[in-house]
């Protein structure tokens, strides 16, 4: 016999979904629920999906062979940046050599006391400009001028005496002539003057001494300048070698500068040198070269060199520091282009001039590198006004169409 099947036990109505008990609901009211259309609604998501994804790719165009790809235009202009365009204009070259050093007066002294005492005044100070002869300062001579008062009364009278001998020796000169006095008395006489002629030598130069110290009582200044340095003030004991002022003259300053001594060949006095000082910006000194150093300096394979500048407005101070360039050799009036401009190929060295909005490859000779301003001279192949690419772009060719924009 079959055993009944076993039903399953009915869920609780708390362990029921939402759907299964709104299905039990209808159940009971005996109202059979309608089934969802599952594999319908699979199915139209299919055909959805093929709609968005498949159909655009069947519709769109195909190109049968590669050649019927759109072709890239032909006519593209490529852009260039003003600072890799420049203009053919003549100039002058130069060879150059770098300079470097810190700038001093030419003419600089330090005034010291020739004489002992105390400062009776002091007329300038620091800064202030003087002339050739004016007075610094002087000393309080007053002892010395009681002295020169003394030695000029005993030079007189000692002159006095030998004017006196003198006159007396000719007197015995004639009696001994005659005669009347022996030439003992003659020769004493003599030495006596001699004697004399000798006190009055040294009272002299004693005299012209102390004439000497009041002289040198008053210091002045031996040359134009302007006050650079006052270690003196009034009513100071000074003796004499102490140092009183510094005195510079600033119309013509110098530097020395150290170059390579393989350079030193190249050097010679009168050559120019244009020198930019540090605290004046923009502004450019001429100046020349005025010696060189024939032996190296010790220590060192660079040769000093002295450079003057001139200075006549006074603005260059001692101690600024100077940089420039020494021009060894020149040439004006040449045609020349950046290095970078300058290009080579298997048909020589050439560069790309800019013709009606293209590009055109033009041949050139050179004449000459300039090293120091990184500029090729050329000998033929470009003409004042022309413009021609000057920057080192690789991509550019000849017969490419360009436009020149702003930076």
């Amino acid at each position: 016999m079959d055993e009944p099947a076993i039903q399953p036990m009915p869920k609780p109505e708390w362990a029921l979904s939402r759907r299964e008990l709104k299905k039990r609901a209808l159940l009971a009211a005996g109202i059979q629920p309608a089934r969802f259309p599952w594999m319908w609604a699979g199915a139209a998501v299919v055909v959805v999906g093929l709609a968005v994804f498949v159909l655009p790719s069947m519709l769109a165009p195909q190109a049968s062979t590669p050649t019927e790809a759109a072709a890239p235009a032909t006519d593209v202009v490529k852009r260039l940046l003003t600072v890799d365009v420049a203009t053919a204009a003549p100039a002058t070259l130069a060879e150059t050599l770098k300079a470097t050093g810190s700038l001093m007066p030419r003419r600089s002294i330090a005034i010291a006391s020739q004489v002992n005492g105390t400062l009776k005044s002091v007329e300038v100070r620091i800064g202030d400009s003087v002339r050739a002869g004016d007075v610094l300062a002087t000393v309080d001579v007053e002892t010395s001028e009681i002295q020169l008062s003394q030695q000029r009364s005993t030079a007189a009278a000692t002159r006095a005496q030998l004017a006196q001998a003198e006159n007396q020796l000719e007197r015995t000169l004639r009696l001994a002539d005659s005669g009347l006095t022996p030439s003992a008395t003659v020769e004493s006489e003599k030495a006596s003057i001699e004697a004399l002629k000798a006190n009055l030598a040294a009272l002299e130069a004693q005299v012209a001494a102390a004439e000497l110290v009041i002289r040198n009582a008053t210091i002045a200044a031996p040359f134009d300048g302007i006050v650079a340095a006052r270690s003196i003030e009034p009513g100071q004991l000074i003796n004499s070698g102490a140092a009183l002022f510094d005195l510079v003259d600033l119309s013509v300053m110098e530097m020395t500068a150290y170059v390579p001594v393989s350079a030193s060949p190249k050097l010679s006095p009168g050559q120019g040198v244009s020198l930019s000082v540090e605290g004046l910006p923009g502004q450019s000194f001429a100046a020349k070269v005025e010696g060189v150093s024939p032996v190296a300096a010790k220590g060192t394979r660079t040769v000093p060199v002295l450079i003057s500048v001139p200075n006549p407005d006074g603005q260059l101070r001692g101690g600024m520091f100077a940089s420039g360039a020494i021009t060894l050799e020149e040439a004006k009036g040449a045609l020349a282009v950046p290095d970078a401009a300058l290009r080579e190929d298997a048909d020589g060295p050439h560069i790309l001039k800019i013709v009606d909005g293209a590009l055109l490859r033009q041949p050139v000779t050179v004449a000459r590198n300039w090293s120091s301003s990184r500029l090729t001279q050329l000998g033929s192949g470009l003409v004042a006004g022309e413009s021609y690419v000057a920057g080192q772009l690789d991509d550019l060719k000849p017969g490419m169409r360009v436009t020149v924009v702003e930076n």
